[in-house]
């Protein structure tokens, strides 16, 4: 029996931004491995205490963890990690952090630490979004994700289909009032 056409395309486990305490900034589970959030929050702090005594300000590092395959980057006081399983290519799952790294470094204008990426927490959400679906990899090209999530964020007129939930409920929010008014 051959593989499915799903199962050759590369593929993420998660995606995780946590600060320099290791506790989560943002992060989105793309696998069933962890079931629960403190399965989840269990993983990061154990990631986390895996890799902070690593220099991976300048470049990507890999590391094995669990049968897991983790590439990771720091800057200032945050910390980039993409997961993949332990058959995953090393070099896309880099592209992908790359991706998300330099991206989240477009959309906050270069001003990359917690504060901002607290205040600018739907565009780094979005950002993930652009870049993989349901583990799947959309895109890696910082420019065009950097691109579709400012777009998304400035576009209060957008179809329902390309709002997202923030924007959708405040637009309800807005026809609600409108129609009690009248």
């Amino acid at each position: 029996m051959s593989p499915s056409k799903l199962e050759l395309n590369p593929s993420v486990k998660n995606i995780l931004l946590l600060d320099s305490d290791g506790r989560r900034v943002a992060a989105k589970y793309f696998s069933d491995d962890w079931p629960t959030n403190s399965a989840k929050e269990a993983f990061e702090k154990l990631v986390f205490n895996k890799t902070q005594k690593t220099n991976a300000r300048t470049e990507a590092e890999i590391t094995m963890f669990e049968n897991n395959i983790i590439v990771y980057k720091f800057v200032q006081d945050l910390h980039f990690f993409v997961t993949g399983s332990d058959d995953e290519n090393e070099l896309i799952l880099s592209s992908v952090l790359q991706a998300f790294f330099d991206s989240v470094g477009l959309l906050l204008r270069g001003n990359v630490d917690k504060k901002e990426a607290l205040e600018n927490l739907d565009l780094i959400l979005l950002c993930i979004d652009e870049i993989i679906d349901a583990g799947i990899i959309l895109e890696t090209t910082p420019n065009t994700i950097a691109g579709k999530v400012g777009s998304n964020s400035t576009e209060s007129g957008a179809p329902l289909s390309e709002q997202t939930l923030s924007q959708a409920l405040a637009s309800a929010r807005e026809h609600l009032a409108r129609s009690l008014l009248k």
